[in-house]
């Protein structure tokens, strides 16, 4: 009986590990905040890209300048 509670103390005291344990709890923590806000992310990314793709096409008269040493690209 002693053997198994000497043997339990040390399990309970042994560190080794404990790094590998603690990102995995910060993985599990992000992976169930990107569960519980999944519709808000994926709204607010399509509202993002949606908007990027907007302001690209708004934008479609602006000519990109490619300077070289004869030209100037200042307006």
């Amino acid at each position: 009986m002693e053997r198994l509670v000497s043997g339990f103390k040390h399990f309970w005291e042994d560190e080794e590990g404990l790094g590998t344990l603690e990102i995995l709890l910060i993985v599990a923590v992000l992976v169930a905040i990107a569960i519980i806000f999944r519709k808000w992310i994926v709204s607010w990314f399509q509202k993002l890209i949606g908007d990027a793709n907007t302001d690209l096409k708004d934008n479609s008269a602006v000519v990109p300048c490619a300077p070289s040493p004869t030209a100037s690209c200042a307006p």
